[in-house]
């Protein structure tokens, strides 16, 4: 029997073929779920529909995280669909590109409260606005995703680091509220991926290179990698676990971060 089958679940964060969010959610589509899948804005609406189309998403709607009339609607939509939901996954991160470069302590004030807001309060927003289509799911489910650049620090990641903090104990928070009517809350911190949002980190191009050499698999991780990861948080499989930070990142985190820049030393 197919792993997700009998499951409905809700993919916010397609951005194109390369996000973590496809790959999780062409996992969980192989393993028998039924998807409704968001896009941001018009712009966006060309690279994902015919993702969503591949995937047979049953539901392809706008929503903007930081519109409550989005939520609000997209609420009505999943709904009218659905009647309830059994895993959500929250895919969505940002930062002003100028706010990755130079120091953290430039970072201007609007800068970081747009950071915080798409990249942490997010989560808030959507689990409140699908709580009472989870609450009448089976065994439901919250997943997010993070980065190792919120326990250490990593160059040029800056004001992504502290919302990534704040997203993890976000994570935590929200699993001891949920965890009494059964949802569980949980995060994956992946290994660097070329995706949309990773390419406006400088240096990505020197992790990518840096992390075959030292991680303990001796490899980079795919989209894939991660979407399986997923398939354990989002099923019931995980049953007993909430709150967690789960690494696919091919061991990376066990031995240390890429070194910073200001080191001047080989990686």
């Amino acid at each position: 029997m197919e792993l997700m089958q009998g499951r409905r679940g809700l993919v916010v964060g397609i951005a194109n073929e390369r996000s973590l969010a496809y790959g999780i959610a062409r996992a969980c589509r192989r393993e028998g779920a039924e998807l409704a899948v968001t896009y941001q804005n018009e712009r966006l609406l060309r690279r994902v529909q015919p993702l969503a189309t591949e995937l047979g998403a049953a539901l392809l709607a706008p929503c903007d995280l930081t519109a409550p009339a989005d939520l609000e609607r997209l609420v009505k939509l999943l709904r009218d669909r659905f009647g309830a939901l059994d895993f959500v996954v929250h895919a969505v991160a940002h930062a002003r590109r100028e706010e990755l470069e130079g120091r953290l302590l430039d970072t201007s004030r609007e800068g970081f409260v747009e950071a915080m807001e798409v990249s942490a309060y997010s989560l808030l927003a959507l689990t409140r606005a699908v709580e009472p289509l989870l609450l009448a799911g089976q065994a439901p489910s919250v997943l997010t995703l993070t980065y190792y650049g919120s326990d250490k620090a990593f160059p040029n990641y800056n004001v992504m680091g502290l919302a990534k903090a704040a997203l993890e104990a976000g994570v935590r928070y929200l699993a001891a509220e949920l965890g009494p009517a059964g949802i569980r809350v949980n995060a994956i911190s992946a290994g660097p991926v070329k995706t949309l949002s990773a390419a406006g980190v400088s240096g990505l191009r020197d992790i990518l290179a840096s992390v075959p050499r030292v991680a303990p698999l001796r490899r980079n991780v795919t989209i894939d990698d991660v979407g399986n990861a997923a398939l354990f948080l989002l099923s019931e499989l995980s049953a007993a676990t909430t709150g967690e930070v789960i690494f696919a990142d091919a061991g990376y985190h066990v031995v240390g971060p890429f070194p910073r820049a200001a080191e001047g030393h080989e990686p």
